[in-house]
Parts: structure tokens; sequence; C-alpha cells
């Protein structure tokens, strides 16, 4: 699929737009004014394939912290700013490689200018964030209601404070838990300018429902080729967040990170527990980071040419199963030897420990 072509901007040393891979951001929900805790979560956030992490900056005491948390932080860190430019000032100062903030919510044009002379200096980027939820109460009264056109607008207004002082290191989110209205409202903006947009569905909700409403808003904005840069927003460990935006992106065939597994719904000719095996490789293979398909079929009739396409894959019989590599038949195996031969097989195929 054609992406729509940015400007890129850096965060960090992660490249946002202009081409660059779509990178999956995610956000802390630990205390930022607890170092150690927001540390060690960056870190897991980090190891499960995280590229930009935002944290809360509610106040000072958590501005202070960010030098301690950026320091040992493996990914580039955002600051997440709200109203008090002061804090956009002490986030910068203290090494942050990224500003979340609206300019048109710090105050007046000295302020701004202050956040934005500081942010050039050090080559920090400014997400501009719209969400569907905290729209100005003019906007809401002139479109009668959040619109995607009232989305739009808003943002455009906080770009242009900061285009007006020759700030083009911008990047636009224009979130919303309407698919899809927040869906019209990054089509419009992306025929508007040239910006990298960041994409979400805010507060998508639980894992179960929140990942599909994710996948449905994300996947359709990527298939149509916008988006730069993404974060799934679901309640709980945000650990998750980042495993659900990398398996939306493998399934467009736009990112690979680690294994991708492919195992059928089973029907009545399933005489394997399929489930159970499934899960039991996903757990014993989720920490490798090699692209890799692996197939787990319940019948050894159609199995190995329904997932012809995977690198290994097993399917399963009435006491005996098939391993097979794209498609072409190695061996039969014992039933109780399914699990145990086809990591034994990978970790051939990887050199690495299954």
């Amino acid at each position: 699929m054609e992406r729509r072509l940015t400007r890129q901007i850096y965060v960090g040393n992660v490249p946002v737009g202009g081409g660059a891979p779509i990178s999956v951001q995610s956000m802390t929900n630990t205390d930022t004014r607890d170092a150690r805790a927001t540390v060690i979560q960056i870190m897991e956030l980090a190891g499960a394939g995280c590229e930009i992490v935002r944290v809360a900056v509610p106040d000072s005491t958590a501005a202070d912290a960010l030098k301690e948390i950026i320091k040992q932080s493996p990914i580039p860190v955002v600051a997440d700013i709200h109203f008090d430019y002061r804090l956009a000032l002490k986030s910068v100062a203290n090494g942050v490689h990224g500003l979340r903030l609206n300019p048109g919510n710090i105050g007046g044009a000295g302020r701004v200018r202050e956040v934005v002379k500081a942010a050039r200096e050090r080559k920090v980027p400014i997400r501009v964030g719209v969400n569907a939820g905290s729209l100005d109460k003019r906007v809401l009264d002139k479109y009668g209601g959040v619109t995607p056109q009232g989305l739009v607008e808003s943002a455009l207004e906080h770009v242009k404070i900061l285009q007006e002082l020759d700030f083009h290191e911008i990047k636009i989110s224009l979130k919303a838990f309407d698919i899809p209205l927040m869906m019209e409202a990054y089509r419009l903006i992306s025929e508007k300018v040239d910006y990298p947009l960041h994409i979400g569905v805010t507060e998508a909700g639980t894992p179960w429902a929140g990942t599909i409403r994710s996948a449905v808003g994300i996947g359709v904005l990527l298939s149509s080729g916008i988006g730069d840069t993404l974060r799934v927003s679901l309640t709980g460990d945000p650990v998750l967040e980042v495993k659900v935006g990398f398996e939306i992106l493998k399934a467009l065939n736009l990112r690979q990170l680690g294994p991708t597994i492919i195992s059928c719904p089973t029907c009545g000719r399933t005489e394997i527990k399929l489930a159970k095996i499934a899960g039991e490789v996903e757990k014993k293979i989720q920490h490798l980071k090699t692209p890799l398909k692996v197939a787990i079929m319940g019948c050894v009739v159609n199995g190995p040419g329904e997932a012809r396409e995977a690198d290994v894959g097993i399917a399963g019989g009435k006491g005996v199963g098939l391993l097979f590599k794209k498609g072409r038949i190695i061996r039969k195996i014992p039933e109780d030897r399914l699990v145990d031969e086809l990591l034994k097989e990978i970790k051939l195929m990887l050199k690495e420990e299954p």
C-alpha cells in the first residue's frame, strides 16, 4: 500500500514520517515522580519493542524526576504537558526528547515563545494533540458538537501558533473514541498539512474490546496510507499496547517484529488440543525478535497446504502430527512430542533458544 508522504522529524534518535517505519509508542501508567518505578516500566516496554514512550508531567516534582528517567531510559521520552508552560521548560532542560502540548493552552504569546525557543535549541519536537473530549466550547458551538471538522480546526489553530514562530518540528494527533469520526478527522487533516500524524483510538477500553476498536480504527487508517506513528490505548498494562500495535502493523505487512502465529479456528476434524498447543507455543516463542511465521493446524489433511506460507509449523492428527516447513512435510511426530519438536526446529532455524 502507498503511504502518504510526510515531512520527517526526529524524536530522540527515532525518525517519524518521511517514509520511516511506522513507530509504536506507549505511555507509562506509573507515577512519574517515582523515577525507579517509571524506569522499570519503560524497560519492560522497550523489551516488548516500544520505540517512543510518553510520561505524564503533572507537577514540578515529576519534571525533576525526568532527569533520572531519561538517563536510564533506552528509548526516547516524551513529556505530556497540560497548561503549565514552566513544566515544559523544565522538561526540556532535563533532557526530554519530545513534548506533547497544545500551545494555545499554555498562556500568552510570550510563554509560547519561551517554550518554542527552548524546544528549537534542544531539537525537541512538539506533538499537537487534540482529543474529542476536550474541544474548546467555541469549536463545539460552531459545529454543533464534536465533528471531524472541529477536531481539524482546533488542531490547525494550535499548529498555526507554532508556524508563526517558524517552528515546524511538529506532529499531530486527532483522537476520539468514535472510530468513524476519528478516521474522517485524520483523512481531512492529511489533505491539509504534511506534518507526520500520530494515530490512535483514545480511551479504547479494556484489552479485549479496546484491541478490537484499535485494530479497526488504526488498521483502516494505515491501510489508507495515513499514519506515521501509533499508540494503542488500553486499560491495563501498557506492554500489551505495544504488542497489539505491532500485531496491527504485522497484519498489514507494514512492520515485522517477532513471530506470527497462524492457527486454524478448529472444526469437527480436529483431534488434538489445538488451543492449548497454540497457547503454549505462543508463550514459549513470544520473546523472539526475528520475524517468523509459525503455523499450528488441527488437521493433517489440509493443514500443511493451508499454512504453506508459514516458515514452519505442525498439523495434528489422531495420536500423530506432521512437522512441515514452507508447506513441505518434514516428518511425522507423536502427538505428545509436537510442541517440543516444533520448538527444536525453530531453534535450529534461528539458532536461538525458544
